[in-house]
């Protein structure tokens, strides 16, 4: 029923222009975007076409006989458009396990969409997977989230930062000095994580090039001082914190907070969700409490990012 076919680079505008009116797609599967660090993995994205129609994607990378959803990704599964039923997506994956055996595969690792990111309906796959699949939860992760029409009022704690930071004469603006806060996000997470960030600088730099409305840095300054800064990643549906950090003296003085307050509250108050990101520590999945602790300050409460496998 479904010819399934393995992505290449020819296939690159067709699979962007499906991405771009998808029900459940973002710009990270931009193929633009996907393919920054295609270096780092052996990408064995899928296209699934239906009587000569282009029915869906699924970015994803092999590891020996194992194929994952693409892990350079936040999140990622089969990507839908309005069209998508639920009986033909049952068949796909039926006919999905077959090819993969076909190719060798034992084992799939999937990592779902979450809701918000949705713009209609759209969990047909989780269905299909649990139906057709005998697909077990591996991982559960915390992330936090506003609902703009439900917004929680901020924690007393979180307002006198904000208070603080207005008081210091702390401004926001939206800059595409990287470099500046590279500097701030790098010390900060070397002295409380001995880590790096994901990207690097020049990685960044050239997504933010590729989009620069999807991918927006804000700083928070003291006269011509960086204190804070805050890279998003905006879709349709969600404006997602990818990166926050602050100085010592941008803490004292509520400077992320100020950030939040600009973004949160004004620039992105239109869209229908805010999401901090994660909260748990990578291995042991425990909860990275004073992290979280902040975020639910400024009103975010959970919700789950969900990776399934199942054995072929």
């Amino acid at each position: 029923m479904f010819e399934i076919i393995r992505y290449t680079a020819e296939k690159a505008a067709e699979w962007n222009q499906f991405v771009a009116q998808s029900k459940n797609g973002t710009f990270l599967f931009d193929r633009q975007y996907m393919d920054y660090h295609s270096d780092r993995f052996e990408d064995n994205s899928l296209m699934f076409y239906l009587e000569g129609r282009l029915y869906g994607v699924m970015p994803a990378n092999r590891v020996g006989d194992v194929l994952y959803s693409h892990q350079g990704l936040t999140y990622g599964g089969l990507v839908m458009d309005a069209k998508t039923t639920a009986v033909h997506t049952v068949t796909l994956f039926a006919e999905l396990n077959d090819y993969l055996r076909s190719q060798g595969f034992r084992q799939v690792f999937y990592k779902c969409i979450p809701w918000i990111y949705h713009q209609m309906a759209a969990e047909e796959d989780l269905y299909a997977i649990a139906r057709t699949c005998d697909a077990r939860l591996c991982e559960r992760d915390l992330g936090t989230c506003i609902i703009q029409r439900t917004a929680i009022r901020w924690e007393r704690i979180r307002r006198r930062a904000l208070k603080r930071a207005h008081e210091a004469g702390l401004t926001v603006e939206r800059s595409t000095d990287y470099a500046g806060f590279w500097q701030v996000l790098n010390d900060n997470l070397r002295m409380k994580y001995d880590s790096k960030p994901v990207h690097t600088l020049d990685e960044i730099s050239l997504l933010a090039s590729r989009f620069p409305e999807n991918i927006v840095l804000y700083l928070a300054k003291q006269g011509n001082e960086i204190l804070a800064g805050m890279v998003l990643y905006v879709s349709t549906q969600v404006a997602r914190a990818q990166y926050s950090s602050a100085t010592p003296l941008g803490k004292q003085l509520g400077a992320i907070d100020i950030l939040y307050d600009r973004i949160i509250c004004h620039d992105y108050a239109h869209l229908p969700y805010f999401e901090f990101g994660t909260s748990a520590e990578p291995d042991s999945n425990a909860l990275l409490e004073p992290l979280i602790f902040q975020k639910e300050g400024f009103g975010g409460r959970g919700i789950c990012f969900d990776r399934y496998e199942w054995k072929l």
